[in-house]
């Protein structure tokens, strides 16, 4: 298995709640690579939460450092990283994503909705409405979302072990010839 992307980079892309972080431990585990988790990094660099980036610096000054993270990382080889589900906004980002495969865990707003009722943490989802806001949000991020190399659609009740493994299982069928990847 430790062979099977040649060093390249798996990123994850998806909205919050996807379970990006949960099936990329996995997956580095699996592959035998590093893992990393933007949003830790990023936390931890700034020595504040997400939420308290949000409200001191804005959204603006989040994104900037998320592809501050991106850049440093994609330096890299053999990791599996999470990314933040915004992070597919910026064009530049992609220049990052793109040097290693790019994988979407795309989960339904419902199923976010179920996955993230109880969790504070999330900036984005401070609305009145969260499972209209995730409806939104989901639908201006489809179009970008849907330029990753691999789609796993996720189903109600899949284990994240389920989900690696469904991962792992299709990687073969984006890498026809892993050495032409990307060239």
């Amino acid at each position: 298995m430790n062979n099977l992307l040649q060093g390249i980079n798996l990123y994850l892309i998806g909205m919050m709640g996807a379970g990006k972080t949960t099936v990329g431990r996995l997956l580095a585990n699996e592959l035998q690579y590093g893992f990393v988790d933007t949003d830790e990094v990023i936390t931890a660099s700034a020595k504040q939460s997400i939420n308290q980036i949000f409200a001191v610096e804005g959204e603006t000054a989040f994104r900037q450092l998320e592809t501050d993270v991106l850049s440093q990382v994609s330096a890299y080889t053999k990791l599996t990283v999470a990314t933040g589900g915004g992070i597919i906004l910026k064009r530049e980002n992609w220049s990052y994503l793109h040097h290693g495969l790019i994988v979407w865990l795309d989960a339904s707003a419902e199923l976010l909705y179920n996955r993230l009722k109880e969790d504070t943490t999330r900036p984005l989802l401070q609305d009145s409405n969260p499972l209209l806001k995730l409806r939104s949000l989901l639908q201006e991020r489809e179009p970008l979302y849907a330029l990753a190399d691999l789609r796993i659609t996720l189903k109600e009740g899949e284990t994240p072990e389920e989900i690696a493994q469904r991962v792992l299982t299709e990687i073969p069928s984006v890498l026809k010839n892993p050495l032409a990847f990307r060239g």
